[in-house]
């Protein structure tokens, strides 16, 4: 993947924390500066006996953040304002304190309330001693923020090798920028395509009251319009009912039954680029709605409802794309049948088809996990994903179309 060379222009909040290796970030902000970021730094109280806010307020020529109030005039920092302003937050050293208070939603200090109201991605490097760093309740923790989207900068996963051993350590400054840089980078490779995603259920009315319907709560489907949406391109998702709120920066079409996704799908499908048809779909409907309740004590035989079929979106636009269009759809069995997938992948006439099982421990319906397994039409051979959340599903799905975007060119 080819990294940039600067961050010029781009707003970046970073938030250093009381830890000893909150000396590092000096050379942080140096070096971030340089490739041309502007950055506001906010520290919590404890981290200022590690390091001079004069120091830092002189490298970015922005007072430093640490207060709710300023103690000269009163006047009060907005981090809402923080929030809204700024293209990525990178919280660097984060101590354990800091991340056990992410992960549980608590905000007793600026630079947490700052990370509460962040629209932007946020990019965590841990540091403290390595007992610590290895206690169940620090890996509880990150996890819990790898499942909200949040990306975790250790030392062995950088582009710099090191040679240090130790978890738990700040990855060094150098290598953290290459990762911010990579991000952004990253961010702009569907920056001019038009993405279409159907997501969640169908709910297909028996009566006013009761629907078939199923267990899909929308995760993936949103998680994939995140993903998108941050490779820069412009994502339509049409979502079926689902409690989840709709993902911000998406255009979300609201829908119930499987025609109304299919009407709506129809004109976003004639634009875009590319097409992800992740959408549990029920394959009938009732052939008539009653009106009003059906009441019980009224039903003296067996209530019989007709069924007849819904139309396949999937194979319905796939059947008019055009050839410079890439389509993609989910495929949920019972069990891993492989074989299974790549007819559905054949019949609704795709380009690639993720099969997921709910056989597989952490998979299917409602769930915050996903093993999936990618079915390229190209490739005789499934490629074959590890368990992990549906945010790094979402970005794995993404990584891979747009292999297949370069390929095509």
């Amino acid at each position: 993947m080819c990294i940039m060379e600067s961050l010029v222009g781009k707003h970046i909040v970073l938030g250093i924390t009381g830890s000893i290796a909150a000396y590092k970030s000096a050379y942080l902000v140096r070096a971030l500066i340089k490739k041309g970021a502007d950055v506001q730094v906010v520290m919590t109280p404890s981290a200022k006996e590690f390091i001079a806010p004069l120091t830092l307020s002189t490298l970015t020529q922005k007072p430093v953040v640490s207060e709710f109030f300023d103690r000269r005039d009163g006047s009060w920092h907005s981090h809402v304002a923080l929030g809204q302003w700024a293209d990525l937050m990178l919280i660097a050293p984060a101590s354990a304190s800091t991340i056990a208070k992410m992960a549980n939603g608590i905000a007793d200090n600026m630079l947490l309330t700052t990370y509460l109201s962040m629209k932007a991605p946020t990019f965590v490097a841990p540091a403290m001693d390595l007992d610590m760093y290895r206690h169940e309740a620090t890996t509880d923790n990150l996890n819990t923020l790898k499942s909200r989207g949040i990306t975790i900068i250790e030392p062995g996963n950088g582009f710099l090798a090191s040679g240090l051993e130790g978890k738990g350590r700040m990855e060094e400054p150098e290598a953290i920028v290459k990762h911010i840089e990579a991000f952004f980078s990253k961010s702009q490779q569907l920056g001019n395509k038009k993405v279409l995603i159907t997501a969640g259920p169908t709910y297909e009315a028996i009566d006013t009251v009761r629907f078939i319907g199923n267990h899909s709560s929308g995760k993936m489907g949103i998680a994939l319009a995140e993903a998108f949406r941050d490779a820069g391109a412009e994502v339509t998702l049409v979502l079926g009912p689902s409690a989840l709120p709709d993902p911000e920066c998406v255009h979300c079409i609201r829908v119930t039954t499987a025609l109304e996704m299919l009407a709506a799908s129809e004109r976003p499908f004639k634009e875009c680029d590319i097409a992800i048809f992740s959408a549990a779909v029920a394959d009938f409907r009732p052939k008539k709605a009653f009106q009003g309740k059906i009441k019980r004590e009224m039903q003296q035989d067996p209530l019989i409802i007709e069924l007849e079929p819904n139309p396949d979106i999937a194979a319905t636009l796939s059947a008019q794309k055009r050839s410079d269009q890439l389509t993609g759809g989910f495929a949920l069995e019972t069990e891993v049948n492989v074989l299974e997938a790549q007819r559905k992948l054949k019949s609704k006439q795709l380009d690639f088809i993720v099969l997921n099982s709910l056989s597989e421990a952490g998979s299917g319906f409602g769930v915050d996990t996903n093993r999936i397994r990618i079915i390229d039409k190209e490739e005789k051979d499934p490629i074959v994903y590890p368990l992990t959340d549906k945010k790094e599903v979402a970005r794995q799905i993404v990584d891979f179309v747009v292999g297949k975007q370069a390929h095509a060119y």
